[in-house]
């Protein structure tokens, strides 16, 4: 059984993107860089910016952080996005989710410049990864996707069950599992006997956010399963997935935390570089 270990390939990652960037940064005068936008004081958003911002500075890119009040109004965050997407040194553009309640989150996701949205939310981006065009990736899956290559685990020919739907995780995935030639079947909460279901994928997502929901009765022997959750408990931190039934069954699978996680920050790394070169700067 082989421990999908998200921590360490990230790791691997960060200090190809470090040295790439020296040379980026010789070539085009500047480094990379980033914006990041928090509104409000939610705990967990604080601690996901702090994460990505740490990240930013190990590999060079330049991190510009725009903390704003919960009270702020659309128009103000609306002009502050605008006025980003003018900034000829900003590459990419990470709003943090979610919104304090009053603002509309999806206008401002939409008023990102596509160029620039390196969490892959643009409708255009979205668009472009339905289509199989270039553009960028939403973090999560483009992360979960690397991680698979990285240990040489192809889907080609597989059966895939991705289970839950987001906009940010389920449908990217599933469409990014078919374009590497996998067949896909998208579970979610209305799914009809989802064990049967989940019983015959050589892949598992899981993505549903409820602690420990996949058992080890669900998944067949030797299927690579791969755990998005993240649940907080009075256990501590566990997945979507039972890790410890789970492991002696199949014959992969990412741990909780260490797995997922580290590799949507390494992958908003990637794509702030990626925007740094299609914008002609390196």
């Amino acid at each position: 059984m082989t421990i999908l270990n998200g921590k360490e390939t990230a790791a691997q990652i960060r200090q190809e993107l470090k040295e790439e960037i020296l040379q980026l940064k010789n070539q085009a005068g500047r480094a990379p860089g980033l914006a990041v936008i928090l509104v409000g004081d939610d705990p967990a958003s604080q601690v996901y910016v702090r994460n990505k911002e740490k990240a930013c500075a190990e590999v060079g890119i330049v991190s510009r952080g725009f903390r704003l009040p919960a009270d702020i109004s659309q128009a103000d965050l609306e002009n502050k996005i605008r006025e980003l997407n003018d900034d000829q040194e900003i590459d990419g553009i990470l709003l943090q989710l979610p919104l304090p309640e009053g603002l509309d989150s999806q206008r401002c996701l939409e008023l990102i410049s596509p160029e620039k949205d390196v969490d892959g939310f643009h409708p255009v981006n979205v668009g472009k990864l339905t289509l199989g065009l270039d553009g960028f990736r939403s973090c999560t899956p483009a992360g979960i996707m690397t991680l698979l290559k990285r240990y040489d685990l192809s889907v080609q020919g597989k059966k895939a069950v991705v289970i839950g739907r987001s906009n940010i995780v389920g449908k990217p995935l599933a469409l990014m599992l078919l374009q590497e030639n996998a067949t896909v079947t998208i579970c979610h909460s209305r799914t009809k006997d989802l064990p049967a279901e989940v019983r015959q994928a050589d892949f598992v997502f899981a993505a549903v956010g409820r602690a420990k929901f996949v058992t080890a009765d669900m998944v067949k022997d030797g299927a690579v399963v791969v755990d998005v959750g993240i649940n907080r408990t009075e256990q501590g931190l566990v997945g979507d997935c039972d890790f410890d039934n789970l492991k002696d069954k199949v014959s992969a699978i990412t741990p909780v935390p260490g797995g997922v996680g580290p590799m949507t920050i390494a992958q908003l790394l990637v794509n702030t570089v990626q925007s740094f070169k299609n914008r002609g700067k390196g």
